[in-house]
């Protein structure tokens, strides 16, 4: 810990992103990437831009863009935001709609005790008061715990790293509760476009929901870094003030460029996102012919746990081996999994959704390992 460091770098945890090999040895299924290309509308979009206007600075108000996706969605360009990758915007959203601590305080805001781990960070980072609040025993959110005061709610749908959608009905629920608190509700679709329901066709219906968007699982631009919000003006503005107190210029021309074609590529992107959906689920069905607990998902990603030990086990719900050791064991065959050392989850893996061949490896990996330990006992 460094002399130089402010009080809020010393408390502060910061996020840890998955694991981003040098090498290609690995199959890569522990970051939640798109297996297929970005469309080739995108690489030709890029190309044509690198080029001498890469002196100037970009449009500050990335209305190409915006306006594409105001297109795709049916709404207006003013209800749109476009920023650096959805991260970057919902660290602008929290600092725009959530309450520090001081003499405006209010209630914490809230979000479920399994969810993105960025969440908590941003909180700290603003000084953002904030009460988690348990998922339900099947990882499922139930909205009714969240109809209470507060400073506001945000969670993911699907919800990561679980992928379990939430459904439209409970959206509105909560934010018709908390358009009384005047408070903001934030919906992280970052993998809605994986089988959940979007709350974009509502917004003008509840004018406090901010829907946030994010072209690295759905586009296939993780590399790209772009993203995008979609709100009410008030709301949009907001993030506007926030962002021109911090960095005008937050997108580049290449990634605008890149961004605009991709959304205005929907034919391409929604085959490749079908084939993906395919996938998850024989993968799915696979693992849970071999005893493996796999939670529904609508994400590009499963939530998945090892076999229960035998009968002769005094704890029956006890996995035969933990989610640490089955990481690592995968690890060693060539194959990345993301594991979170949290309570609740400790015995889970995500997994992302690969090709069907990277897919096909990971599969047998799992029968091989398991199929290991019974051969030991």
């Amino acid at each position: 810990m460094s002399k130089y460091w402010n009080n809020r770098v010393k408390n502060i945890t910061p996020y840890v992103p998955g694991e981003q090999p040098r090498d290609r040895k690995f199959i890569k299924l522990n970051t939640n990437e798109n297996p297929y290309p970005p469309s080739p509308k995108v690489i030709k979009a890029i190309q044509e831009t690198a080029n001498e206007s890469l002196r100037l600075y970009p449009d500050p108000q990335c209305t190409e863009f915006r306006e594409a996706v105001a297109g795709r969605y049916g709404v207006k360009s003013e209800q749109v935001f476009a920023g650096n990758g959805s991260d970057e915007i919902l660290a602008f959203a929290f600092a725009a709609f959530f309450e520090s601590s001081g003499p405006n305080r209010s209630e914490p805001i809230l979000f479920p005790d399994i969810t993105y781990s960025f969440y908590p960070v941003y909180a700290d980072l603003w000084d953002i008061p904030y009460r988690t609040v348990p998922v339900r025993e099947d990882f499922s959110i139930n909205i009714a715990d969240y109809k209470t005061p507060s400073g506001g709610v945000v969670f993911p749908n699907p919800n990561a790293p679980t992928g379990v959608p939430i459904s439209l009905n409970d959206v509105f629920s909560l934010a018709e509760y908390l358009e009384k608190l005047d408070k903001v509700l934030i919906v992280d679709e970052a993998y809605a476009a994986f089988g959940a329901e979007s709350a974009v066709p509502f917004i003008n219906k509840h004018g406090n929901i901010l829907t946030v968007h994010t072209l690295s699982k759905s586009a296939s631009l993780a590399g790209l870094r772009g993203g995008y919000a979609i709100g009410n003006g008030e709301l949009i503005e907001g993030l506007c003030r926030v962002r021109d107190s911090f960095n005008s210029y937050t997108v580049d021309r290449l990634a605008l460029a890149g961004a605009t074609a991709a959304v205005t590529d929907a034919a391409y992107y929604n085959e490749i996102n079908r084939r993906v959906i395919a996938t998850r689920e024989r993968v799915t069905k696979n693992l849970r012919g071999q005893g493996f607990t796999v939670l529904p998902s609508a994400a590009n990603f499963v939530f998945v746990k090892a076999p229960i030990k035998t009968k002769t086990s005094v704890d029956k719900t006890e996995p035969c081996i933990s989610g640490a050791d089955l990481m690592a064991a995968l690890r060693e065959k060539g194959i990345l999994v993301r594991h979170f050392n949290k309570n609740k989850v400790a015995d889970y893996l995500r997994v992302s959704i690969g090709t069907d061949e990277e897919m096909d490896a990971f599969l047998a990996a799992c029968a091989a390992i398991i199929g290991n330990i019974g051969n030991t006992k």
